[in-house]
């Protein structure tokens, strides 16, 4: 029997609130916005194979996010969920047997439901809808296969990564290690704007492949915080120890939701170009509660919940980054197989068994005051006088608190974390 060849996985996700913006006229602005809408809406008539893929991805998502929990102790977790379901849905093309069935499962499919050229087909409209050039956010997925030149991969494989992920193919001499860690770390650090360099240390002798997906999105608020009204504040880790912040402040409307079964306040931030951050602030002592109720109707109901309301509204500043050893949390999510010796992924090369040696996933998220240029748009906001009404509540993430990253074009989680320390920089 042949001795059995590496794969290896590199995940990337990366969120970035930026500091300033170039201009952009009003005109201008609105041809972004007309053509944003117009691709949305023949998109949406077209094709909507990823409005079906999208409830497996949320399932994913928490339950991804529910393993990272039990590993994570007390530090901050952030990740994205669609980076790591796009890459192993990748590797299923060239999957067979247990180990396909397997990788279904733990990406939350049910071929039952849905047949698996719909599943590729719509991570292929989720990356076609990601990239639009017209959106007003500055949003790109990617994939890249760096192949060994002694490794022949069958024709379908490559023909169907290219097809359904636009994945790029690069012929890399991994007899030079050092020459091939060199080039995969500039590609990503190309890829993700130089906000993740240096990812790659070290490859096992025997691999053959390094499949690498990346996300990069950077975001700005619809509403814009006032650098002039951030101040110190305390963040509250515990009961009985807290670190300095820079906490931001808005007096504005927002959407919100108060969940009274889950003790957790709800606020909808929205980012320009159909994008938006739900921040979930749990009463104190219900983290573990409000943690063990996500799931996709959960938030599906949060979502259908809101309502605008004036609030004050305090947000930590912070910029923080998570790495995760992909491989051992898929283990004990039941996913085992393609990782071992019995792994079939005859479908990738001739020749050649393989097994995936190691997959890592590392995010970065960076929050800060601006969403946008405050200049570009012009709101004057009336509100009633009425002294029944009740004063706005106060929504202090002074605390522990979860955030979520939806694209709503394509229904999808682009990032999900838990902030329990704005000040740690590095996971």
């Amino acid at each position: 029997m042949k001795s059995a060849l590496y794969l290896c996985f590199l995940l990337l996700g990366l969120q970035v609130q930026s500091e300033h913006r170039s201009n952009l006229n009003n005109e201008q602005q609105e041809q972004k916005i007309l053509h944003s809408t117009e691709d949305h809406s023949q998109a949406e008539g077209e094709n909507s194979a990823h409005v079906k893929i999208a409830p497996s991805n949320a399932d994913f998502a928490f339950s991804f996010y529910k393993q990272v929990r039990e590993e994570a102790g007390n530090k901050n977790i952030f990740f994205s969920p669609l980076s790591i379901s796009t890459a192993f849905a990748m590797v299923s093309l060239g999957a067979r047997t247990n180990t396909l069935s397997q990788l279904h499962k733990g990406l939350a499919f049910n071929l039952t439901e849905m047949e698996q050229q719909e599943i590729h087909q719509g991570f292929q409209h989720v990356l076609q809808l990601l990239n639009d050039p017209h959106r007003e956010v500055q949003l790109s997925m990617g994939n890249a296969l760096f192949i060994d030149d002694r490794l022949k991969l069958l024709q379908k494989f490559l023909d169907d990564v290219t097809n359904f992920y636009y994945s790029e193919a690069v012929s890399s001499n991994f007899e030079n290690s050092a020459e091939a860690i060199k080039e995969i770390n500039n590609h990503i650090e190309t890829k993700t704007h130089g906000k993740i360099v240096g990812l790659l240390k070290n490859l096992d002798a025997d691999t053959v492949m390094v499949l690498v997906n990346y996300i990069f999105f950077k975001g700005y608020w619809e509403k814009p915080f006032n650098n002039l009204a951030t101040r110190d504040d305390d963040f509250l880790l515990d009961a009985k120890n807290s670190v300095k912040v820079k906490m931001m402040h808005q007096n504005k409307p927002f959407n919100i939701h108060r969940d009274e079964k889950l003790s957790c306040w709800v606020v909808e931030i929205p980012y320009k170009g159909n994008a938006a951050a739900l921040f979930i602030l749990p009463d104190e002592g219900t983290m573990k509660q409000v943690e063990d109720a996500l799931l996709k109707e959960t938030v599906s109901n949060w979502m259908q919940s809101l309502e605008q309301r004036k609030i004050y509204l305090d947000l930590p500043k912070f910029s923080i980054s998570s790495s995760y050893d992909v491989k051992s949390l898929f283990e004990k999510m039941g996913v085992t197989e393609v990782f071992s010796d019995q792994a079939d992924l005859s479908g990738v090369a001739e020749n050649t068994l393989l097994k995936i040696s190691k997959a890592i996933h590392k995010a970065m998220v960076d929050v800060s005051e601006n969403g946008t240029e405050a200049a570009a748009v012009t709101v004057i906001e009336m509100v009633p006088l009425l002294a029944s009404f009740p004063p706005p509540p106060h929504i202090r993430f002074n605390r522990p608190f979860l955030m979520v990253i939806l694209d709503k074009t394509t229904h999808s989680i682009l990032f999900m974390g838990k902030i329990v320390n704005p000040a740690a920089k590095e996971d």
